[in-house]
C-alpha cells in the first residue's frame, strides 16, 4: 500500500464536476460523479491539457484542449493510455488518495 494523502473534503467537489488538487507536488484532477470520487493525473498525456477543466460524462473525462476521452477507472481503459489513476478512499467527509511509494 502507498501513502494516503488527504486532498479535499467531499463538499469541495460538486457532483458532476472536477477540481485540481496537489498532493506532494503532483497535480491531480479529482472528480465526483453520482456519489463516487475519482482521481487521475491532471495533465492530459496527449496534449498536456488540464483534465480537471474537462467534461465529465458517464465515467469518462474529455480533455478540454483536444477532445480525447479517458476512462476514470483503470479497469475501463482498453490500453495503457499514460494517464495516472489513483485509488480514492473516503473517510467520513475526507477524500484521500493513495500515492505510490
Amino acid at each position: 500500500m502507498g501513502r494516503l494523502i488527504k486532498v479535499a473534503e467531499k463538499k469541495d467537489v460538486p457532483d458532476g464536476e472536477g477540481i485540481s488538487v496537489t498532493a506532494e507536488g503532483e497535480k491531480i484532477a479529482l472528480f465526483h460523479e453520482t456519489g463516487e470520487f475519482f482521481a487521475v493525473g491532471d495533465m492530459c498525456p496527449h496534449a498536456g491539457g488540464p483534465l480537471s477543466e474537462g467534461w465529465l460524462d458517464q465515467g469518462e473525462i474529455t480533455c478540454p484542449w483536444h477532445g480525447w476521452t479517458f476512462p476514470l477507472r483503470k479497469q475501463d481503459a482498453e490500453r495503457d493510455d499514460g494517464l495516472p489513476r489513483y485509488h480514492v478512499i473516503i473517510e467520513g467527509e475526507d477524500i484521500l488518495i493513495e500515492l505510490p511509494e
